[in-house]
């Protein structure tokens, strides 16, 4: 079968009964996790799937995907082999291609170090892959796990798909006109442009790479803060890879199927599919043909009378051309310019949330509203802020109001301006640029933690630490800058030259810490202070970002003579 994918989605009766009635068995003899509905199709016993959060156009733009399903009988693991195993040997549909399992494998990995909390198995990349491409159909990668032959999607042109504009002109799709999906997890254009990884570190984001396309699906399914261990969110994940519960059903069975075990087969060996979703279609039998009837005995034909002399005929009339309609703008194409919606000033502290979201307006020349637009928000610029769930390119739809909002921002730890822009999938208008700013983590109150005298002998060492806690707004202040200098007076903040001190790492006298930092409770401990043989009563000051201000004051005594106790007089001689 070719690789490029050309019909429309379409489903059949015939195809669906078979389909339905194989889930049936399948959930019966191998999935206990998975129950079926009264149409036959697999479902999750303990959540109903979430739709996506975002209004985009998933991963690959609802374009068919493969719906043959796991074979009846699992794979047999060996013993003691546990989910994340591939030791298994059973029918050839457990084999995935080494380079093809080695990349899902090397990503599930690097979100496990990435994003721990979303859990992703896998399996699960594995189950995707199958169901867009048939594991890079069939392992036909070179040894850097790129496609041998280019793996594309139906073009998108709203005949049976979405329609979906050209965005990359043609780059990844070698289509100029319409996008279509790309590589064997079957990413658009426009989605692979923010979701693009490379897994291969060879310096290129190739959706035609098996390494950094299942990375890239992998982040994809871990955006949003989902948990994939949580069925519901897992749902969810994959649903926004391809908004189709058919495609959810497929894609559960084949991660149920893969749990059990797999083995690793040579690249190129693996099995095709060949049941795709726009392949289910039931054509309109063709009429059969009426049996001629046994023939009699032919009657004997009448003597044609003479024909008489035809007319001239006239001069035909030329038929009028039919008129080609026009075909009707979409919203994009009226789209205008895009204006704010009433985005308040973006600025955050280091690590923290944006309280505020971009809004963003699109409009035709006449200012009206535009509806069911497609509005790209990217972050430009040296920072590390991204998006909720760590992207830094975001699609929305626009609403009835003609209004995107996107995604709340979450500052990173580089401090300074950067901008997020607005523009419009697939038209070229000018777009529309938002300033941000992320600050220091600051401190507004600084506390001893104890409140123990601290005090020292003249050259001695002072036997409590210094431990101070600092607050913003009365909420935990991590992260905070802050110094300690040994000061001179109250009035005087200038470094003092005698009295207490701490060491460094060669053991000579400091009377100035810089560089420190409160950790994730707010907490700053100091090293320990001694002191010299200057005797009173001094001031140790700590500042932070932010203007947080603390003096603790340290005594240096000499310690307190013995009383010594009366010796007891002499008894009275007798």
């Amino acid at each position: 079968m070719s690789a490029q994918f050309g019909r429309r989605l379409r489903k059949g009766a015939v195809a669906t009964t078979v389909a339905a009635a194989a889930v049936a068995a399948l959930s019966a003899s191998q999935a206990p996790d998975v129950s079926v509905d009264d149409n036959g199709r697999s479902t999750t016993a303990d959540a109903q799937p979430t739709p996506d959060a975002s209004d985009d156009d998933g991963a690959t733009g609802g374009s068919p995907y493969w719906m043959d399903l796991p074979p009846l009988n699992s794979p047999s693991p060996t013993p003691g082999a546990g989910s994340g195993d591939t030791a298994a040997t059973g029918t050839g549909e457990a084999g995935i291609p080494a380079t093809v399992l080695d990349a899902y494998k090397k990503a599930a990995a690097a979100l496990q170090e990435s994003k721990p909390g979303c859990n992703l198995p896998w399996q699960l990349l594995a189950a995707i892959g199958k169901v867009e491409s048939g594991q890079a159909r069939g392992g036909r990668v070179t040894a850097d796990g790129t496609t041998i032959d280019p793996i594309l999607g139906p073009q998108l042109d709203g005949n049976g798909f979405a329609l979906i504009p050209d965005t990359d002109n043609g780059v990844y799709d070698g289509n100029s006109t319409y996008d279509q999906a790309v590589g064997p997890m079957q990413f658009i254009p426009s989605t692979w442009e923010w979701a693009g990884r490379d897994g291969n570190d060879d310096g290129k984001k190739d959706p035609n790479n098996i390494y950094d396309a299942a990375l890239a699906a992998g982040h994809y399914l871990c955006r949003n803060g989902w948990d994939l261990s949580a069925q519901a969110d897992m749902n969810s994940a994959i649903l926004s890879y391809n908004k189709s519960q058919d495609y959810l059903n497929t894609v559960l069975s084949w991660l149920e199927y893969y749990r059990k075990g797999t083995h690793e087969i040579p690249d190129g060996t693996g099995s095709l599919p060949g049941n795709r979703s726009d392949d289910n279609d039931t054509t309109s039998p063709s009429p059969s043909p009426v049996p001629p009837s046994t023939p009699g005995t032919p009657s004997t034909p009448n003597t044609p009378s003479t024909p008489s002399t035809p007319s001239t005929p006239g001069t035909p009339s030329t038929p009028s051309q039919p008129s080609t309609p026009s075909p009707s703008p979409t919203p994009t194409d009226t789209v205008d310019h895009l204006e704010d919606a009433g985005t308040a000033k973006l600025t955050a502290q280091a690590g923290d949330a944006f309280t505020k979201r971009i809004s963003t307006r699109a409009e035709t020349s006449a200012g009206k509203a535009v509806g069911k637009v497609r509005i790209r928000f990217t972050i430009v610029g040296s920072t590390d802020t991204t998006f909720t769930g760590g992207e830094s390119v975001a699609t929305i739809v626009t609403n009835s109001a003609g209004v995107a909002v996107a995604p709340a921002l979450k500052a990173g730890e580089k401090t300074g301006d950067f901008t997020v822009r607005a523009t419009v999938v697939g038209r070229a208008v000018a777009g529309l640029d938002y300033k941000a700013t992320v600050t220091e983590r600051v401190a507004d109150t600084l506390v001893r933690t104890s409140d123990t005298a601290l005090t020292c002998t003249p050259g001695g060492e002072f036997a409590d630490q210094v431990e101070v806690k600092a607050t913003y707004d009365g909420a935990v202040a991590d992260g905070v800058a802050a110094t300690a200098t040994l000061i001179t007076s109250a009035d005087d903040t200038t470094e003092n030259t005698k009295g207490p001190y701490f060491k460094d790492a060669d053991g000579k006298t400091v009377r100035t810490l810089t560089g420190l930092e409160t950790d994730a409770n707010g907490l700053l401990k100091l090293p320990k202070l001694y002191s010299d043989d200057t005797t009173g009563t001094f001031l140790l000051r700590v500042n932070t970002a932010g203007g947080a201000v603390l003096t603790v004051e340290l005594t240096v005594a000499a310690a307190a003579e013995p009383t010594e106790s009366p010796s007891p007089s002499a008894s009275p001689s007798a």
